[in-house]
């Protein structure tokens, strides 16, 4: 896990070094044990580091072999990687280290392009073919590890940080609108390639990106699971899938487990963060580091799940840390997690998993967790509304998912700022009618998991833990228990309110009160119901004189949220307050003008 960079020129000039330089320096709380910098004419390479898998200096970053004329800067895991060393050394090669970094370059020397399709893990891949005079970038499929683009005439600048392209210089900080109408309708999600700014793109999951030394590039997506029945599975009952997705999520958990320091659990006390608790003591890992986090409740909204990881831990005798902070904690904490946001998000929980990570990076480097399970196994409520949706699933979905319609739009977003036409609208009706999706809850659920997915829970994980150097990784995402999740008919993943094939795994290995719970998700009421110094923080935001001087919104849209909403509109303002503040806070902390 780590934070990489780099700029290429095709017009003849130098890189930038120190622009990669200051790219890098960004960078050092994904990567504080080391760092790095290489160069070859018309590129340049940086890389921060946290030493997970070989320790030794033999590991560190850029890597360069200069018999296969090769170098690389790599962030994530492989986690397949001693396998493949085996592999490849079976074929003739050798290694000067144990890392998963060097089995990435040989594989590239073995398969070339290809090499991608034999990595199990999370990873963001750039490599240069000094033969060839070629960058090759890669994104693992599920996109869990980031990689942003900054183009310009002559030049491509990438980095792990959105943050550290800004801080290389010379970028287009211009608002791009598309991104803006899906960030004001999906929670802030900013599907790849766009961001919210215009300069700034990102590399989309499972895709290939190859960069020739003048310029031209071409882009192959390596992977795309049908979701669909497979002829493979037929005769298959619930009792055989149900076995079939727990032999996958026992395999996908214990492949995460594969590091050269002590791998912790972040326990919500939630289905899928206990499932992972039970499935690594079932697989041998007792005495287990396991972390939860609690908020002050606000009225008779609870603002923990003690209970629920209370239980989970006493149950598998791990080493449990429970951490409760006070609404007094959450200014500053918000002020911090904004300036740890690769992008905004205004999901409520980002703040959480912020403070959580900083507690948790003081005991250990790697944590599994649970995110992604409801996204691939039907747990929210919309799944269900798929099944029964009669003509439009589009309409259905935008229905149940979007915070504002097109129309709501227009009375939020100043002229200079506003789409064409319904960009968000047409995207996901676009998506649910592509080839490859069955039935409408096949189609929902692979919008869900590759576009939605990759920039909302899986973007903010990464970012917040990677704020305090804690690599996460996420068993749920595992490629092939993703695959096989798609094949499900969807009447497994539906049954018993949502998740039923998960449910019925973990019936073998959890207490029945932890699954048959109500859903809960991570709750921090102070920032849900806005007010307070969160609310404060909000009001500053909106009306500081950087606010004023872009113009995003429309003024008489804003103060009507600032206004005291009626009961039966609190909510509903709340986050669409929140979500309004918490772009413009982004925007000035990270010093957009």
């Amino acid at each position: 896990m780590c934070g990489i960079s780099g700029e290429a020129r095709f017009d003849g000039a130098t890189p930038d070094t120190d622009a990669v330089n200051r790219m890098t320096a960004a960078m050092r709380a994904r990567g504080p044990d080391g760092e790095g910098a290489w160069s070859d004419g018309w590129i340049t390479l940086g890389h921060r580091r946290l030493t997970v898998i070989d320790l030794s200096e033999a590991g560190a970053q850029p890597m360069v072999r200069d018999d296969l004329g090769l170098a690389l800067v790599f962030n994530g895991c492989v986690y397949n990687y001693p396998e493949l060393r085996d592999e490849l050394r079976a074929a003739g090669h050798t290694f000067h280290s144990t890392s998963d970094t060097e089995v990435i370059l040989v594989a590239y020397a073995q398969w070339g392009e290809r090499f991608v399709d034999h990595l199990v893990g999370m990873f963001a891949v750039a490599l240069v073919d000094r033969r060839r005079r070629r960058l090759v970038l890669a994104r693992d499929r599920l996109g869990i590890k980031p990689l942003y683009l900054a183009e310009s005439p002559g030049r491509l600048r990438f980095a792990s940080t959105l943050p550290a392209l800004l801080a290389g210089g010379d970028v287009d900080t211009g608002i791009d609108p598309v991104a803006l109408h899906h960030y004001l309708s999906w929670h802030s999600i900013v599907p790849a390639p766009r961001t919210i700014l215009r300069g700034i793109r990102k590399l989309p999951p499972a895709t290939v990106r190859v960069v020739e030394a003048d310029g031209r590039s071409r882009e192959r997506v390596y992977w795309r699971p049908e979701y669909r029945r497979d002829p493979s599975h037929d005769g298959m009952d619930a009792a055989d899938w149900r076995a079939a997705v727990g032999d996958a999520l026992r395999t996908a958990v214990r492949r995460r487990l594969v590091a050269d320091v002590p791998v912790g659990v972040l326990l919500s006390g939630g289905l899928d963060s206990s499932m992972i608790v039970a499935l690594l003591d079932g697989a041998g890992q007792h005495h287990l580091q396991t972390f939860s986090i609690g908020f002050d409740s606000r009225g008779d909204e609870s603002g923990d799940e003690f209970h629920y990881s209370d239980l989970v831990a006493r149950t598998f005798g791990t080493d449990h840390h429970r951490i409760r902070l006070a609404d007094g904690d959450l200014g500053p904490a918000v002020r911090a997690t904004v300036a740890a946001m690769t992008e905004p998000m205004g999901s409520h929980d980002v703040v959480a998993f912020h403070l959580l990570s900083e507690q948790v990076a003081r005991h250990v480097k790697v944590a599994q967790s649970g995110q992604g399970a409801d996204e691939v196994f039907a747990g929210y409520g919309y799944h269900r509304l798929a099944a029964s949706a009669r003509e439009d699933a589009a309409a259905e979905f935008t229905a149940a998912f979007f915070d504002r319609d097109h129309a709501e739009l227009t009375e939020v977003v100043e002229p200079a700022y506003a789409c064409d036409g319904d960009a968000s609208g047409e995207l996901v009706a676009a998506d649910l009618a592509a080839p490859g999706a069955q039935t409408a809850v096949d189609a929902v659920l692979r919008l869900d998991t590759h576009l939605m997915l990759p920039d909302d829970p899986v973007k903010r994980v990464d970012s917040m833990s990677m704020a305090w150097g804690l690599e996460v990784r996420t068993p749920f995402l595992d490629q092939d228990l993703v695959t096989l999740a798609a094949a499900c008919p969807p009447e497994h993943k539906l049954a018993q309110g949502g998740k039923g094939v998960l449910k019925e795994v973990a019936r073998e290995v959890l207490p029945a009160e932890v699954i048959d719970r109500p859903k809960g998700y991570f709750p921090v009421p102070a920032l849900r119901n806005v007010d307070g110094p969160v609310r404060e923080l909000v009001v500053e935001a909106l009306g500081a004189p950087e606010a004023r001087r872009r113009g995003l919104f429309r003024r008489a849209y804003v103060d009507e949220l600032l206004a005291e909403p009626d009961r039966a509109q609190a909510a509903a303002g709340s986050n669409k307050l929140w979500q309004l503040g918490l772009l413009e806070l982004w925007l000035q902390t990270h010093g957009v003008s």
